[in-house]
């Protein structure tokens, strides 16, 4: 492969400037960002006007650094001391190189693809990358380059090698497309949709989508949805003599959809082109991906793939991960995780990112690299050329993986290291330290680079819920010990645990032998069964579609009404089963499920008939069982259920066990154990008796992303609604209300525990953050605070709320991580 390269009297012919000074110099690199600049090689720098920025200020610090060619505007004075560099002056920076890119560009005889459009863009041009670069050497823009700038350094990459082009082009008021046609020179034109995105510079959404499809003034053929009204019309009013291809439901759509359906993560789609139906599956069942899909078949149809190699390249589709992810690593190290691309370019981007993040805290320089794929280069040029890039920015640690890197390894330093794949790698992590590290983590998506990731991320930086099974194992042990020694204890799992976690508190019970575990639905017992737990399960909620499961994973259904016992015993006869075992509830005031206690007889006489069901227990629900004040009620309740049972078990015949006792039904009612209890909310600590000596199972833990002062008169949040003291402190958290943290504990409603101090939450809540007033206190960004714990009780925050705790638990969102630890 030959570099863009090009001599320095041409950039200045190219870019109608005049040459000043040393006319030898050879030009590789394009930069505008001094910040980005490290290989002063080849580097020409353009001193470009942004606001209030002006790039002729950073020249001499540049050329400190060893740059030797620079564009400049004509009011610059070129000092006598740079005699030995090439300076290009001109009118305007950015239009001279929006022209050196325009002219590189028609080196090249080539298809371009120009995608324009409100949404979907980069995702557009990346998965169009991803099914054409096995067929063709494709060339695209890097991530989001479709700005003035972006646009001339993507064509940059373009050279003999390139076979196809893809480039995005996006504007932000009227005027700029007619410089990005002209550098683009586009052969085929995108338009993906026309929507609200940048449209504080226009009049209208008309006069913005007539200023994209400028774009296309010079394309043989147009790609476009004809479902869009707007953007169809508008086509064939500017354009009526062009080829145009569609996509859309609509009838006269080129590739016609015409259904799809969402199922198991998948979404299958049913297509028509030139009248013949073919099917797709997507690996995601979004309606998006979906939407970007569709021009990405369209646009491999027009290259002449087939409809079986549409359909295998589609349900391979990646990703894409829209910016490089930051996160917290183990023993001091931070992980710059970059799977958003494979190819050289975006490699530099990222090598970028990792030398600011590495200088920041004086942290070594780590690059986890997978064989890079799909670039067009030849092995024999591409890893040296990578070898001499790592060391130029600074990289004093590389870790290979694949077998082409590991091919290449004699260009490499003798200290670096290479693995054939990513599992040889895992297996190795644990032996290998990574120690305040910046460790850059750049790989092919073939390579699942995210389990590199996962291993070496700083799991106890973030917002997480503890749950300590110590203290879970005391409380069930507490309220046991209250039990008459025939008693049983079913222990209720449900909502994943009152939001803990099913399996791992189920797990914890079993070995302490609980008698029973309850749960909401089928399905969550068929995964506690999955998981390898073996005590009876109790299906509260049962429904009819999920006979099949409960069956063949032994979980025995709560039957609360004649017409689901009706199709219970219609299920069990056919299945087959020799006996199944049923609990029946009955309503006895508390009003939701169950039988009316003058069903009894009824009951007996239909169950006698149905030798293969066996009823095992008889409950209720008690109402107010926490209130002295409904003491009376639960007597009567209790009255209704003894009666009830007694009629079941007289008119079959056969013992049957009862319960009816909650959490606080067990600490306030002793007397009415019967056979079995009902352990919910006691489990987490939660009583309804203060001197009960219940320990706290679950802690809320976040963490300071930000310290701020707050200066007089300023206010914080959405709608202005906090304040603090003159010039206070706040303290930005990392949990919103999509975490759990309800919004009604805004504006001073709620507490959280700051080293011991309780601060009052300042403002409105927002979705992913909460602020806190710790005006005061001198603490650093990272400090740990408890949301609810030990100290600052789950039940004060429900109490807030005027809820109960239950609410609480099962609200934290699946998002926040749960950890379990044993003390």
């Amino acid at each position: 492969m030959t570099l863009t390269s090009y001599s320095i009297q041409q950039i200045a012919q190219m870019a109608s400037g005049r040459l000043f000074g040393n006319i030898t110099t050879v030009v590789t690199k394009l930069a505008y960002d001094s910040r980005l600049v490290f290989n002063p090689a080849g580097v020409l720098f353009f001193a470009i006007k942004s606001g209030h920025l002006n790039g002729n200020t950073f020249v001499n610090a540049l050329y400190q650094r060893g740059v030797r060619a620079f564009v400049v505007e004509k009011e610059y004075e070129i000092p006598n001391e740079m005699n030995d560099a090439s300076f290009i002056v001109v009118e305007n920076s950015l239009q001279a190189l929006q022209r050196i890119a325009s002219t590189h560009r028609s080196v090249f005889n080539l298809p371009v693809l120009a995608i324009t459009g409100s949404n979907g863009k980069t995702i557009v041009k990346e998965w169009l990358g991803q099914v054409l670069g096995d067929s063709l050497k494709v060339t695209r823009s890097p991530r989001s380059f479709n700005s003035q700038i972006g646009v001339p350094l993507s064509v940059w990459q373009l050279n003999d090698e390139s076979e196809f082009g893809i480039f995005e082009a996006g504007i932000s008021k009227p005027g700029e497309m007619d410089s990005l046609r002209e550098i683009l020179k586009p052969t085929l034109g995108l338009i993906t949709n026309i929507g609200a995105a940048h449209q504080e510079n226009f009049s209208s959404l008309d006069e913005k989508l007539r200023e994209k499809l400028i774009l296309f003034k010079d394309v043989d053929t147009v790609f476009y949805k004809l479902d869009d009204e707007l953007i169809h019309h508008s086509i064939m009013k500017l354009y009526p003599q062009k080829e145009k291809l569609t996509w859309g439901i609509h009838p006269d759509s080129n590739l016609r959809l015409l259904s799809s359906e969402a199922d198991n993560g998948q979404l299958q789609m049913t297509l028509q082109w030139q009248k013949k139906s073919f099917n797709v599956i997507l690996p995601f069942s979004d309606k998006i991906s979906q939407e970007n899909a569709l021009p990405v078949i369209l646009l491999m149809l027009y290259k002449g793939f087939g409809f079986d190699g549409i359909s295998r390249f589609m349900l391979q589709l990646q990703p894409v991960a829209m910016r490089m992810e930051q996160i917290e690593g183990i023993d001091g190290s931070l992980i710059i995780n970059d799977s958003y691309n494979s190819d050289f370019t975006s490699l530099e981007v990222a090598l970028d990112f990792l030398e600011q993040q590495g200088r920041k805290k004086g942290r070594q320089r780590t690059l986890i690299l997978s064989d890079l794929l799909q670039t067009g280069i030849e092995p024999k040029i591409l890893y040296p050329r990578i070898a001499d890039l790592i060391k130029i920015r600074g990289v004093e640690r590389l870790i290979g993986v694949g077998s082409e890197i590991a091919g290449y390894a004699s260009c490499f330093r003798p200290n670096d290291s290479f693995y054939k794949t990513t599992e040889e790698l895992l297996t190795a992590i644990p032996r290998l330290s990574f120690r305040n590290e910046a460790i850059l983590i750049k790989g092919a998506r073939s390579f699942e680079f995210e389990r590199i990731s996962e291993q070496l991320e700083q799991k106890q930086h973030s917002t997480c819920l503890e749950i300590n099974l110590n203290a879970l194992i005391y409380n069930f042990k507490t309220f046991k010990s209250r039990l008459n020694p025939q008693t049983r204890l079913l222990a209720m799992v449900k909502a994943s645990g009152y939001g803990s976690g099913a399996f791992e508190i189920a797990s914890a019970l079993q070995h302490h032998k609980v008698d029973y575990l309850g749960v909401a639905f089928a399905d969550e017992g068929m995964e506690l069964r999955k998981a390898g737990i073996q005590t009876p399960i109790m299906v509260m909620s049962p429904e009819v579609k999920s006979f099949n499961q409960m069956l063949q994973y032994k979980l025995e259904p709560e039957i609360y009404g004649f017409r689901i016992l009706e199709a219970f015993c219609q299920h069990v006869a056919k299945s087959g089963e020799e006996e199944t075992g049923i609990h029946l509830k009955v309503d006895t005031g508390m009003h939701r499920l169950g039988f009316y206690p003058e069903d009894a007889e009824e009951l007996v006489v239909y169950l006698k008939k149905r030798n293969k069901i066996r009823v095992l227990s008889v409950f209720t629900h008690l109402a107010g069982t926490d209130d002295s004040v409904y003491d009376a009620f639960t007597s009567q309740q209790i009255g209704r259920f003894s009666t009830f049972a007694d009629i079941i078990e007289k008119g079959l015949g056969y013992r049957v066990w009862r319960h009816a006792l909650n959490s606080a039904g067990i600490e306030r009612f002793p007397q009415y154990q019967f056979d079995m209890v009902r352990l919910g909310i006691g489990l987490y600590g939660v009583s309804s008796l203060p001197e009960n000596p219940l320990l706290n199972v679950v802690t809320l833990k976040t963490y300071v992303s930000q310290i701020k002062t707050v200066k007089t008169g300023e206010t914080i949040g959405y709608s202005r609604r906090g304040s603090v003291s003159a010039n206070g402190r706040i303290a930005v958290l990392p949990i919103g209300y999509a975490d759990g943290l309800n919004r009604r504990l805004s504006n001073g409603v709620g507490q959280v525990l700051v080293r011991g101090k309780l601060c009052p939450i300042v403002g409105n809540i927002c979705m992913d953050m909460c602020m806190i007033d710790v005006s005061g206190m001198d603490i650093p960004e990272g400090e740990e605070v408890v949301v609810f714990g030990d100290e600052h009780p789950l039940t004060q925050m429900a109490e807030k709320l005027d809820t109960i705790p239950y609410e609480v638990l099962t609200s934290i969102s699946q998002r926040v991580k749960r950890v379990y630890f044993k003390e």
